[in-house]
């Protein structure tokens, strides 16, 4: 949906990008304008796997489209479709060399865990659901962290700020910051917690104009336990971090 906006109102309905698979579940989220002041949008599977590797469906990737909705003209593929073959992508943001950087839902259920942060790329093959975890194939990508196997973080949204990237944590309930290091990769063993626990499911992460953190709390979706006035905007000072 696209708005304008005047005096504190919106006006002008007008849907810029329709027709996209949804279910209960997997169905990404995320818009946000990037550095080529291009709209991304990611998408999840909708709960059916094989549409992630379908090239023209919309489910399972991340888009890149004009602010109205039309695909950009040097997209990879010639439509919308960005990169592909993506579970449940939910956080994305830039890095301030400009490269764009995802967080993404592993398995669910019993076996859940291999959650993802990914270094996104055009017209790249991010493997759901052929590989997962350290899994590798010569036309697909592994991602650059994952949680492994008995971690879940079921990752929310992302923001940078310096050389850290924040995101949240849903089942994970925990603000997650993840370090660069000098070859302008991440590892596992450099991912800190923040506030644990302490505010339920974390949903949405964002760098404001002050430089703060504003994180939201999703602990009303039927997942979590809510407290007395959630949900909650919480502003925090990565400094004090």
């Amino acid at each position: 949906m696209r708005y304008t906006e005047l005096d504190g109102k919106l006006s002008e309905e007008k849907i810029i990008v329709d027709q996209i698979p949804g279910n209960s579940n997997h169905n990404g989220g995320r818009i946000k304008f990037g550095p080529d002041k291009n709209l991304y949008i990611t998408t999840g599977d909708a709960q059916e796997p094989s549409l992630a590797q379908n090239k023209n469906s919309l489910a399972g990737k991340i888009l890149r489209v004009t602010d109205n909705g039309q695909p950009v003209t040097d997209n990879p593929f010639g439509n919308r479709t960005y990169t592909y073959g993506h579970r449940n992508p939910q956080g994305i943001d830039w890095d301030d060399s400009g490269r764009l950087w995802a967080t993404e839902h592993g398995r669910s259920g019993i076996q859940s865990g291999l959650d993802e942060l990914n270094l996104i790329e055009p017209g790249k093959n991010y493997g759901w659901p052929e590989i997962q975890g350290d899994e590798s194939r010569s036309d697909m990508e592994t991602p650059v962290i994952n949680s492994g196997t008995n971690i879940t973080w079921a990752p929310s949204g992302a923001a940078f700020i310096g050389d850290s990237l924040f995101f949240g944590g849903l089942r994970g309930q925990t603000l997650y910051e993840a370090f660069y290091k000098t070859n302008v990769q991440f590892k596992k063993a450099d991912i800190k917690e923040h506030f644990k626990g302490d505010f339920g499911r974390i949903r949405e992460v964002i760098k404001g104009p002050d430089g703060m953190l504003y994180i939201t709390t999703s602990n009303r979706d039927g997942r979590g336990f809510p407290k007395e006035n959630d949900d909650k905007i919480i502003r925090i000072n990565p400094a004090k971090l």
